[in-house]
């Protein structure tokens, strides 16, 4: 079962649609525009309902197929917002927000589900109900959360929830997959170093709050090396460090750390969480100054369903002619949120020789539409055959 025909058909338009949103980039919840354009199609595509703002900016479409006997409800969900990033890949249709980009493709999720909501709604060759969704706010702003507190799951009686996201360096339209654990849980951290400033000159008359956060980040490192499973996955980084004078000849008062935490399971953020503050704490008060910690939980785990995956899988070698294994990701994924709601599972679809994502040169093939399109569109219609 390659590729469906009329996607190749589409292709024009949906490249059409894709660009456009690329051009007219949108982040977090703010979402206004592209919303309202995925809203139009759905009403002009025919679909049976058609709500927005769920999720603050999200839209929801509902086709039923010709038959409803099965009583099964399968959602389809696609990322809408854009990244805070300049754009430098001097496409015609390239960004026309300066410091706005779809630097990881959303523009071409949300082109490829509005693709596969136009096919349904015209053959609706399949028993039961499908439901499209289409989320703000993927990159930071928990925008799948926030719908499943609005209710997505049991206001439309979703049973099983798909979703897909394009992968550079894959080869293009073909498909790669895991169950259980895909995705990291995404947390971060924010530590506070106060001491006591003074003149550089004069370091006995100080607490030296830049050598006690470089100790911090040093400490830090052992979460990984020497507290952790070295089998299992965690990533501890400290990403920025900032002092509150930049003089050549103070030594300042306060430092602020900032950092990420990488896990693949609740045991190991668990205790990433506890060996971050009593390593901060403790290092601080062996010379004399005091850190405050803040660790803010992000993202759960992304964990594949079991039997959504296989299925999955299977629909994505009848598309392409295979499906590889796919690694596990360190990055983060809100899908997660929908996951822990229902089964189901995520996928990647190969962008190619590209630039990876979250690169100002990055930019997604229209090229792995069909193919992205058939794979919604299978998942449909095998999953609830008619």
């Amino acid at each position: 079962m390659p590729v469906k025909n009329r996607f190749a058909e589409l292709l024009p338009e949906i490249t059409a649609w894709r660009r456009d949103f690329h051009e007219n980039p949108e982040l977090l919840f703010d979402t206004h525009r592209t919303a309202g354009i995925v809203a139009a199609k759905l009403r002009e595509f025919g679909c049976d309902e058609v709500t927005e703002g769920i999720g603050r900016t999200g839209v929801v479409g509902v086709i039923k197929g010709k038959a409803q006997g099965s009583g099964k409800v399968i959602g389809l969900r696609a990322d809408m917002d854009a990244l805070p990033i300049f754009e430098a890949t001097g496409a015609e249709h390239a960004s026309k927000t300066p410091g706005k980009m779809h630097a990881c493709g959303h523009d071409g999720h949300t082109a490829m589900l509005l693709g596969a909501a136009k096919y349904l709604a015209e053959t609706r060759n399949f028993d039961g109900t499908v439901v499209v969704i289409f989320q703000p706010a993927e990159e930071g702003g928990g925008g799948g959360k926030v719908m499943c507190d609005d209710g997505l799951m049991t206001r439309w009686g979703i049973q099983e929830v798909y979703g897909m996201h394009n992968m550079p360096g894959l080869p293009l339209g073909s498909f790669a997959i895991r169950e259980g654990a895909f995705f990291a849980a995404t947390d971060t951290f924010r530590i506070e170093v106060e001491g006591l400033g003074g003149h550089a000159a004069k370091p006995q008359e100080t607490v030296d709050t830049t050598v006690v956060a470089a100790q911090i980040v040093t400490a830090l490192q052992t979460v990984a090396s020497r507290n952790h499973d070295p089998v299992k996955n965690l990533v501890v980084s400290v990403t920025s460090f900032r002092t509150e004078s930049e003089a050549f000849n103070v030594i300042p008062q306060h430092v602020e750390l900032k950092g990420t935490v990488r896990t693949m399971d609740a045991e190991t953020r668990a205790m990433a969480e506890k060996r971050i503050t009593a390593l901060c704490t403790g290092v601080a008060a062996a010379f004399g100054a005091e850190a405050r910690v803040e660790y803010i939980k992000g993202y759960p785990v992304m964990v594949n369903s079991p039997e959504q995956t296989e299925f999955a899988a299977r629909v994505a070698e009848k598309v392409s002619g295979g499906c590889a294994p796919a690694p596990l990701i360190m990055g983060g994924e809100d899908f997660a949120f929908m996951l822990e709601e229902r089964p189901g599972a995520y996928i990647l679809v190969g962008n190619g020789d590209t630039a990876m994502v979250h690169h100002p040169k990055y930019d997604f093939d229209d090229n792995a539409i069909p193919a992205g399109c058939s794979w919604w569109a299978e998942i449909v219609e095998q999953r609830m055959p008619a």
